[in-house]
């Protein structure tokens, strides 16, 4: 929003230019990297905006990044787990990246 601005107004004048938007409900927003790893955006304040026919998304909030596992430490959990790649690989993300901890809790022990 523009500094001393109305938010009435700016939503009047927004909608008369055609542009819509709306806020979303979110609980958290991930963001997939190319590059491997993710961005988590909680507690998520997200806008859709609609301009021209292309909508984009504004989205502000607490922001953490989650890296992916290396291969060296998923096959370690697959070997010694006896699990799938992506059982490992779940593992290894919720733990935080602790090889022992993934292990323990796909063992059940």
């Amino acid at each position: 929003m523009l500094p001393g601005m109305d938010p009435k107004n700016m939503q009047k004048m927004m909608k008369q230019m055609g542009i819509k938007s709306e806020e979303l409900e979110a609980s958290k927003v991930t963001i997939e990297l190319k590059e491997g790893g993710r961005l988590v955006v909680f507690e998520p304040s997200v806008v859709q905006i609609e301009m021209q026919g292309q909508k984009t998304f504004q989205v502000s909030g607490n922001v953490h990044v989650e890296e992916d596992a290396g291969e060296d430490d998923i096959r370690m959990v697959m070997d010694a787990a006896g699990v799938s790649r992506e059982e490992a690989q779940n593992a290894l993300r919720e733990t935080g990246g602790d090889i022992a901890e993934a292990i323990i809790r796909l063992k059940g022990e």
